[in-house]
């Protein structure tokens, strides 16, 4: 074997080591020196890695040590994998081999570390590793709890899935509306075997005779009511049938289901409407004051069905709210417009009008329900239009909640412009800017607005092409005699400011030609025997003696004018590059 050579089982054997190293002083730092010295390629060490976390955690679960040494071996693999020395699944498949092997009362406290490192799990290191895997544990998880006696653990993990996953993760959305329709709720469907008949007669037969009832028999502690419908069989399974509509509302668009619901339920709220809750307020204060410290609430979500019960459930103020809220959730499905509702599940005028009213005779049992009834009522109101906002989401296909940014917002922004020194100094013809030199100031305020000044005719510095081509156009021509190296098309500033002027009053400079040419004094010498012939010849105006003798009397009022010209020019020329200068 070459020295270079990955020694799986021997690396696997030291990693063992130090991890169980690691795990005494609680540090990771034994395991990323042992993973530095080792020879082989990252990925190799990583997985042998990998296989002896699962080998030491194999160990302790056989050993059938406490929970916080598996939580200890936990921990250590996610600074494993933030030091970059294992898979960023490893602290995943860990936490699936110890739930799978403990019992469920320790589940449960390994479980409380999984709620606590959820900021951990949607990190960017983990989520994307380990998404799938929690998924996967939590459903295992939730196959191995009942919903009635580990209601609260059942809780615990669906709120954990809901504050890892975002909002607009498909898996948990129900994209096409499909209802549970395993929750079916098992009542007594057969009458000779019901016991609520006989029990009537038997309560009306003991009053007739006037026996003694012990006080509890009758349920003295609990509201007394009295009702004008018989709780008998009949009404037993009327009662406990609406579940099966409210479990699958598409029955309701069924002409005889919809009759069946249509019977039962105005035989119930008759009931509901019979049985008038005393306020409970001060029995309940009561009961508390009576509770032991400590005990907890204990909450079923699934119905009991007994008919024992069925009478404390109808003074039951709970049941009750849990039934009509129930009515509720089914009027607003079935009058919503929902994106994967069938075309032919369309309520009819009667229906629509007596769900409508319906709605209303809800509403108002709430308000006569104790306590806080009229409390309680806003609040269902207000939690159900809040939910259509979320069957506009769905139907909106589930758009993410995280708004893009638009292509104009990732541009860079321009620049804000300078404000102008006016904005400073202030506006005004008897606003006088003073700069800190007399010659500054001067030419400064020569105009009281700059854009004014900019727009002056003494600001335009380009010049005609016969002012600018008049001395190349001399030296060109053979009489003349100006030998080549000395005209003014060889010089490569004079030819700058000759191809600018061309470009912008010329047409010959974009006209496209066979002709080539390998330089510029060439191109420029073409350029001024066209522009010769185009250009009409100078003007020779004979002076006369008079016109000379004018023309001496201005010379000086020339010249005045021409040097304060010049120095103007100057000091434009330190605000601006004019076209012409190079």
């Amino acid at each position: 074997m070459s020295p270079g050579l990955f020694q799986f089982n021997e690396a696997r054997q030291k990693f063992s080591i130090y991890t169980k190293e690691a795990l005494n002083i609680k540090n990771v730092k034994p395991l990323i020196l042992i993973f530095s010295q080792l020879s082989g390629g990252e990925t190799e060490k990583k997985t042998t890695l990998d296989q002896a976390f699962r080998g030491v955690l194999e160990e302790k679960i056989l050993e059938q040590v406490e929970c916080e040494d598996f939580l200890a071996i936990i921990s250590l693999s996610i600074n494993g994998v933030t030091e970059g020395i294992c898979s960023a699944t490893t602290p995943f498949l860990l936490l699936g081999d110890v739930l799978d092997c403990l019992p469920l009362d320790q589940c449960d406290r390994i479980f409380t570390f999984v709620e606590k490192n959820v900021g951990t799990w949607k990190s960017a290191t983990f989520y994307s590793a380990g998404k799938n895997y929690l998924l996967r544990m939590c459903n295992d998880l939730l196959r191995r709890l009942s919903k009635s006696q580990n209601t609260v653990f059942c809780g615990r993990i669906q709120l954990f899935l809901a504050r890892l996953f975002p909002l607009s993760e498909k898996s948990g959305l129900n994209l096409q509306s499909q209802f549970n329709l395993e929750n079916v709720t098992v009542f007594n469907t057969n009458e000779q075997d019901s016991t609520l008949g006989l029990k009537n007669f038997q309560h009306t037969e003991d009053r007739e005779d006037g026996m003694e009832v012990e006080e509890g028999e009758t349920g003295d502690e609990e509201p007394t009511t009295t009702c004008s419908v018989p709780i008998d069989y009949n009404l037993y399974r009327k009662f406990w049938s609406l579940q099966d509509f409210f479990r699958n509302p598409l029955q309701c668009y069924e002409k005889i289901s919809w009759k069946i619901f249509l019977k039962h339920s105005d035989e119930v709220l008759d009931v509901f409407r019979s049985y008038k809750l005393d306020d409970m307020q001060a029995s309940k204060k009561k009961h508390e004051e009576l509770k032991p410290p400590g005990e907890e609430h204990v909450y079923f979500a699934k119905f009991l069905t007994s008919e024992k019960l069925m009478d404390l459930q109808l003074n039951d103020s709970n049941f009750r709210r849990h039934i009509l809220l129930q009515y509720l959730i089914l009027f607003q499905y079935l009058k919503g417009q929902v994106k994967f509702k069938s075309s032919s599940c369309v309520l009819t005028d009667e229906q629509s009008l007596w769900i409508e009213d319906t709605t209303k005779a809800v509403y108002q049992l709430f308000k006569e329900t104790p306590p806080d009834g009229e409390k309680f009522s806003s609040m269902v109101e207000h939690i159900l239009h809040s939910e259509e906002n979320w069957i506009a989401w769905k139907n909106e296909g589930c758009p993410s909640f995280v708004k893009e940014r638009s292509l104009e917002s990732k541009l860079p922004k321009p620049a804000k412009k300078r404000p102008a020194p006016e904005d400073f100094f202030g506006r005004g013809p008897g606003k006088k800017v003073l700069m800190g030199n007399e010659e500054l100031t001067r030419l400064w305020n020569l105009c009281p607005d700059n854009m004014e000044a900019c727009k002056s005719e003494s600001r335009e510095f380009m010049p005609t092409l016969e002012e600018f081509f008049e001395e190349a156009i001399e030296q060109a021509d053979p009489e003349n005699m100006v030998e080549e190296e000395y005209k003014v098309v060889n010089n490569s500033n004079y030819g700058w400011r000759a191809l600018r002027l061309l470009a912008r009053r010329s047409p010959h400079f974009f006209q496209p030609t066979n002709q080539q040419f390998k330089s510029l004094p060439e191109y420029l010498d073409n350029m001024v025997i066209k522009l010769a012939k185009e250009l009409p010849p100078p003007s020779e105006e004979i002076k006369t003696a008079e016109d000379e003798d004018e023309e001496e009397d201005n010379d000086d009022a020339l010249l005045k004018e021409s040097n304060e010209k010049l120095q103007y020019q100057e000091t434009e020329l330190n605000k601006g590059t004019p076209f012409y200068t190079a």
